[in-house]
């Protein structure tokens, strides 16, 4: 799963040809999570002040993130995104 993103410790993916609907991965210190392209929590476990944070940085990178959706599921090179500053 190709790496798109990283800041403060949680290491942000995308699948290519991931299934409905758009989203991505997040790890952190052991615990994993899908997240909807807004930053919304799908699945999985991550700490409440992580996902904040993984929701401020969707919000602000939603654009970067739908055009990485789109080139997965073409099966184009996904780029990464700046980290949350």
């Amino acid at each position: 799963m190709p790496l798109i993103a990283m800041f403060l410790g949680i290491l942000v993916y995308m699948q290519y040809n991931e299934h409905m609907p758009p989203h991505f991965h997040a790890k952190y210190q052991g615990k994993t999570a899908a997240f909807s392209l807004d930053g919304e929590l799908l699945n999985g476990d991550m700490p409440p002040r992580q996902c904040k944070f993984i929701a401020a940085w969707a919000e602000l990178h939603y654009d970067e993130l739908c055009a990485d959706w789109e080139a997965s599921r073409e099966n184009q090179e996904l780029f990464r995104i700046d980290p949350l500053k």
